[in-house]
């Protein structure tokens, strides 16, 4: 009985094959096989032609059918079936798929096929069936295939072994790269970004050139990837990991820019999408965000694009800005969206994560192991012939006995087992003397054999010589790239921009010396300072800039390109932009709406704005002050410290009440002395140290007082005693005097006699700090501007009207008044005379001081 239990089906039996098994071993056993499947043989590229299988047996498919770029298209379901019938045993649609995304310029860098008809579009519409499309290969497309009938790779049999199908192709173009792929295995998956052709032979020849060469050397040929739909690469720290670990997450933005109708309303124009963006998907999305408030300033949305290029736009309302519509955009939207990148391809079969230098390393071996096969055939081929030739010449040699053996023979093989014998030929040389024609036995023809024949000795000489050298071979793999990259070669789609804290940006600009304009009604512009010459005193002016009516330049400094703008707003706000991020403009230039670059409110304007070295030095921002003057007199002193963390909408700098102003800004290093101005002509001077430092929200304690209807017109700050204040008056009058003749007060006093205010003069409007080697540089409320040096100024008493600075027009004023530093060797111009009575003043004996 224990024997029958432990047979407990007899052999006899019809279920006597069924083999028990453990139900958690055959799952483990087939789900590996089954994930091996799709790993190698579906979803995941191969290193050296970066194709997965489907991609290459459509492409092998339509070289047999010979729809190469010279001939004529073919219906894209006879390319389908072919690849079906042959090589690719799946859903004809999987085939379809990836020849309709292989001719989409919007899916790829360099598309691989040339379709016509309809084959989708950026918006996500299906393309046509494939019964109404045709195909055919563009001729890059061809490149991957060169040179595969020369045994270059090897051949596995198709699904039924009835043919067979390439391993790989010869890829003569780095595919990988310059395409990209995604897929989705099983336990891993695959996004892998398209690159520059031109960048990626430069980084691949660099290598070549230098086999030790460093991720970081890599990339100064190969910048980062290029997407086919362009667009913005916002930040470089995730190329800079995908580059050098094979996984990294770049941010891309759409290419936006502000544009005015002929009304004079606002508009963002979208003309580059991040890549893989569904354009009519964004626009509806963004069209429910609109209409659920979450996006604001923006009255219609359109979509203008044609076969032109791309073009979304959007209308923004009266009182929106620009700039923080289109940051709303970007956060909300698909105006801004992430590539992530997985660098996970198959190399000899098995799935690796690769870095920059790890892809170019195995295509480069890739293509020395093709070069080296294709050598190889090469060298049979012409060995073959010239094997050939060498019996042909032999024949030649001794005619009359082949002709005579071959007469006396009674069938072709007695004639070529004769011609072995006698001769000692092959059975190849045999079988070559007996074809050759009649005509190859003239003269002309032995010597057409010979030259054949030294040609062949030639071609294997260097064959053998390329077998034998791997720098020979590494040559021919960078003519086969220089002949690519002259052929297929472009610019790079995708700009780059780097965002804060990616790397110094400032080593890639140049500290040049600027002249930073910002006008009444928020227009900014940078020009170069040797833009200006200098004119003598009492000169008319050059045109400076080109303003509205109603417009005229209100700040105006020299600055060098490195340094921080922080602007001060009448409301007490503070926002950053380097000098570097003001557009450049020629000195008539109007230049660009403050609001375009910083967010500043639509009812708040800028009211000062400071020059800053650096905020990333903490010896520096901790050991300087901001001091800030507001019309009313208010002072405020607050450590630099505490605006050194740029926000993209900016922070409160000083609490303003409902009656007040924010008017001057200074940089102190906590010694200066303070000086400040009131429009009666008073001045007040007190050290810093009567300003104790407050937190960014205090609203500061009085710095002047001032007389009823009187207010504070500017404030300076300065740290030596034998500097010289600079006062204007609105009328064009000024003059300077020593500082010391400011007598030092206590903080919130009345203060001295600046200037004696006349009508002549006018009320006093700038007080700056001047030494003999400054420039002065005036604009006028109509835009004139005049340079003058402030050596030709003699020194005058505190309480004295003045020279005349500068001639004023009716209905003309001073505008803005700031100092700048001479430069050596600038050119001086003379200015229009004047007549005696206009352009000189007399210095008066001064008024008893109040």
């Amino acid at each position: 009985m224990a024997e029958e239990n432990d047979n407990p089906i007899p052999e006899s039996s019809p279920k006597g094959n069924i083999i028990p098994i453990n139900i958690e071993d055959e799952m483990r056993s087939a789900y590996i096989d089954y994930s091996m499947s799709v790993i190698i043989s579906r979803a995941l590229p191969d290193v050296r032609d970066g194709f997965k299988p489907v991609h290459r047996r459509v492409l092998y498919g339509m070289s047999e059918l010979g729809v190469y770029h010279n001939r004529a298209h073919k219906k894209s379901a006879r390319i389908v079936g072919e690849v079906l019938g042959k090589y690719h045993p799946h859903g004809d649609s999987s085939v379809y798929d990836t020849m309709v995304r292989m001719a989409q310029e919007w899916s790829l860098r360099y598309p691989l096929v040339d379709g016509q008809g309809n084959f989708g579009s950026v918006d996500g519409d299906s393309p046509a069936a494939m019964r109404y499309t045709e195909a055919r290969l563009m001729r890059i497309a061809e490149e991957m295939l060169a040179d595969i009938n020369k045994e270059t790779v090897d051949y596995q049999g198709n699904f039924d072994d009835s043919l067979t199908e390439p391993t790989v192709l010869p890829a003569r173009i780095p595919n990988l790269l310059l395409n990209g792929t995604s897929g989705i295995a099983v336990g891993m998956a695959t996004n892998m970004a398209p690159h520059n052709l031109t960048e990626v032979v430069d980084g691949i020849k660099a290598y070549i050139e230098n086999k030790d060469i460093d991720i970081e050397g890599l990339m100064e040929f190969i910048k980062a990837p290029d997407f086919p739909t362009g667009g913005i690469i916002y930040g470089y720290s995730g190329v800079k990991s995908a580059f050098e670990t094979g996984r990294g997450r770049i941010v891309i933005r759409s290419v936006a820019s502000f544009e005015q109708t002929k009304t004079g309303k606002e508009q963002i124009v979208v003309t580059e999408i991040p890549y893989m963006v569904n354009k009519a998907n964004m626009i509806e999305k963004t069209a429910g965000l609109i209409n659920d408030k979450k996006i604001e300033g923006i009255s219609d949305m359109r979509d203008e694009s044609d076969r032109d290029g791309l073009r979304v736009v959007y209308d923004l309302k009266r009182d929106a800005v620009p700039n923080v519509v289109l940051n709303n955009l970007y956060k909300y939207t698909q105006l801004q969206s992430s590539f992530s990148i997985n660098n996970v391809a198959l190399v000899k079969g098995r799935p690796y994560t690769l870095n920059l230098k790890d892809m170019i390393v195995h295509y480069v071996a890739h293509r020395i192991e093709v070069i080296t096969r294709r050598t190889e055939y090469e060298l049979r081929e012409a060995e073959k012939r010239a094997h050939i030739l060498q019996g042909l010449l032999i024949a030649l040699d001794n005619l009359d006995e082949v002709i005579a053996l071959i007469r006396k023979s009674k069938d072709p093989d007695e004639a070529r087992t004769g011609l072995i014998t006698k001769f000692e030929l092959s059975e190849i040389q045999a079988k070559a003397i007996l074809d050759m024609r009649l005509q190859r036995l003239t003269g002309l023809e032995r010597d057409k054999i010979i030259a054949e024949y030294d040609e062949i000795k030639k071609l294997m000489d260097r064959l053998n010589e390329i077998l034998a050298s791997e720098i020979v071979k590494e040559e021919l793999v960078v003519e086969d790239l220089d002949d690519i990259r002259a052929k297929y070669g472009d610019e790079r789609r995708s700009r780059i921009e780097m965002a804060g804290g990616d790397f110094n940006i400032e080593d890639m600009i140049p500290d040049d010396e600027m002249l930073v304009t910002v006008s009444n009604e928020g227009y900014v512009k940078r020009t170069a300072l040797q833009e200006y010459r200098t004119q003598n005193r009492g000169g008319v002016g050059s045109r400076a800039v080109k303003t509205k009516d109603t417009d005229y330049t209100e700040h105006l400094f020299s600055a060098t390109n490195h340094n921080y703008l922080l602007f001060f707003t009448e409301k007490g706000k503070l926002y950053w932009l380097r000098v570097f991020e003001v557009p450049e403009g020629s000195k008539t230039a109007k230049g660009r709406a403050i609001q375009n670059l910083v967010n500043i409110e639509s009812d708040d304007r800028v009211r000062a704005v400071l020059n800053v070295k650096t905020l990333v030095d903490e010896d520096y921002i901790k050991n300087n002050y901001i001091i800030m003057c507001t019309k009313n007199g208010t002072v405020k002193k607050t450590l630099l410290e505490q605006y050194s963390r740029p926000r993209v909408n900016g922070i409160i700098a000083i609490n303003i009440k409902d009656d007040d102003q924010l008017l001057d800004v200074s940089l102190t290093n906590g010694n200066d002395y303070v000086i400040i101005a009131a429009s009666a002509g008073k001045a007040v001077r007190f050290h810093e140290s009567a300003a104790r430092p407050m937190g960014r929200g205090a609203s500061g304690v009085r710095g002047i007082k001032l007389a009823e209807g009187d207010s504070a017109i500017g404030m300076v700050t300065v740290s030596r005693e034998d500097t010289q204040l600079m006062v204007v008056s609105e009328n064009g009058y000024g003059k300077r005097s020593n500082i010391d003749e400011y007598r030092i007060t206590s903080r919130g006093a009345k203060g001295v006699k600046a200037l004696n205010i006349t009508e002549k003069t006018g009320k006093l409007v700038a007080i700056k700090e001047v030494t003999d080697e400054d420039d002065l540089m005036i604009i006028t409320v109509k835009g004139i501007a005049i340079r003058m040096s402030i050596a030709d100024l003699r020194v005058m008493g505190r309480a004295t009207q003045g020279v005349r600075l500068i001639k004023l027009n009716d209905k003309d004023a001073i505008a803005s008044v700031t100092q700048i530093v001479k430069e050596d060797e600038e050119e001086e111009i003379e200015g229009d005379e004047l007549n005696p009575e206009e352009g000189e003043a007399t210095e008066e004996t001064p008024p008893t001081e109040e």
